[in-house]
């Protein structure tokens, strides 16, 4: 019986929160995306130079008040020289928050609806490979970059140098002597990217590599607090998860939507020859202006391979991701999309990533481990998200001094 009202009281609970939900869903944006780039280079010693630059748009300042810092999610806690490289970002520092490492950036002003703030900073990143993870004689990197739970991303392009690279995946192009991945991202979407090397192509340290199933704290060692509590949070949550997630897998394997090995999506692309912004004139592979931010898109839509002009034949052959334009106009594009989509399992166990290093180190099919795994970026202020924990809003302090 005592089993029974706990878990009618956690049902209570659960349809109480589900109104609060609902409501955070279906509110405006705060934010959007334009542009989230990330350029990689590999030192010699195996480290990763990484860029990050993000064109910020804030879409509401009234709600939540305007921008005045964000977090980005990187890879892990062993990184060095991290420094800002644009005007907007007046202060950076690592934070680590629930077990997760993250870039907080304190902007130089604050920044009100249908401002940009153009943020860009640098670090040097360790622990990122495996030696011999696939094949012997090769080693792996895998990066998921920091993903946005709140806000969509119009842009994301993932830059890694192609000097030595022996194969990369998903497929991409190569542009200015650096392997790219560009595509727009949801509201929580991540998109990882695979890149093997030789083992002799840098100086590769197996005391750094990323175990398979191995979690690493900042020192290297295992943390068992974040591992109590994931089995904790498993345990309330996996009655839950079942009910959700059992009638969606049903569905799935009735559409036979799991089958095959990739699932490509084409999305018709249309710009605007100029920005409807300021006038200026679209350059070639641009999505959004870079003077005012506008976007250059004038439509998206997910097209067919049928729905492609018997005339561009060419373009129904694409099965790789890239942007290709229509032949017969230099402002259409197909986007290709390609996704590896695993074989349908003949038991009843399965496997997943999660957002949360713990869960992403136990519950991968792959040995990325939590190197890979960053953790979401998004926005945050004090005055929102009460970030010392005092429940005590800015705002009161305002008008206390006043």
């Amino acid at each position: 019986m005592k089993k029974i009202k706990r878990f009618l009281v956690l049902i209570l609970c659960l349809m109480m929160l589900l109104p609060v939900i609902a409501m955070r869903a279906a509110a405006a944006d705060l934010d959007e995306i334009l542009n989230y780039t990330i350029t990689v280079d590999v030192n010699e010693d195996a480290t990763l130079h990484m860029v990050y630059h993000i064109d910020w748009k804030v879409l509401d300042s009234t709600s939540e008040g305007p921008l005045e810092w964000v977090k980005i999610g990187v890879p892990n806690s062993h990184y060095s020289s991290m420094e800002g490289r644009s005007d907007a970002v007046r202060r950076i520092s690592g934070m680590n928050e629930n077990g997760e490492t993250y870039a907080r950036i304190d902007l130089d002003r604050a920044y009100y609806a249908g401002e940009v703030a153009q943020i860009e900073f640098e670090l040097t990143q360790d622990y990122m490979y495996q030696v011999d993870m696939m094949t012997e004689g090769e080693t792996v990197y895998r990066l998921t970059p920091g993903w946005f739970d709140d806000i969509r991303v119009d842009e994301m392009t993932i830059r890694w140098n192609a000097d030595k690279v022996l194969s990369h995946d998903p497929d991409s192009l190569v542009e200015g002597g650096y392997c790219t991945w560009t595509k727009p991202l949801s509201k929580g979407e991540k998109y990882r990217v695979t890149v093997t090397y030789p083992n002799d192509a840098f100086g590769f340290d197996t005391s750094k590599e990323i175990l398979s199933g191995t979690e690493r704290s900042s020192d290297g060692s295992g943390s068992g607090d974040g591992f109590y509590a994931f089995l904790g949070m498993l345990f309330v949550l996996t009655p839950i998860v079942l009910a959700i997630a059992l009638p969606i897998l049903h569905f799935k394997n009735s559409a036979n939507l799991t089958g095959g090995r990739k699932k490509i999506t084409r999305t018709k692309v249309e710009y605007y020859p100029v920005c409807q912004g300021c006038g200026a004139a679209r350059p070639e592979g641009a999505n959004n202006c870079a003077y005012c931010g506008r976007s250059f898109i004038k439509s998206e839509e997910v097209v067919e391979e049928k729905d492609i002009p018997p005339e561009e034949k060419e373009l129904r052959r694409k099965n790789t991701n890239g942007l290709y334009r229509y032949s017969h106009d230099p402002n259409t594009y197909i986007r290709v999309n390609v996704i590896n989509v695993p074989a349908p399992r003949t038991h009843s166990s399965s496997r997943s990533s999660g957002s949360s290093r713990s869960s992403s180190c136990f519950h991968s099919s792959c040995a990325c481990a939590c190197a890979c795994a960053c953790a979401g970026g998004g926005r945050a202020g004090c005055t929102t998200k009460d970030f010392y924990n005092t429940d005590l809003k800015l705002r009161q302090l305002e008008l206390k001094k006043k």
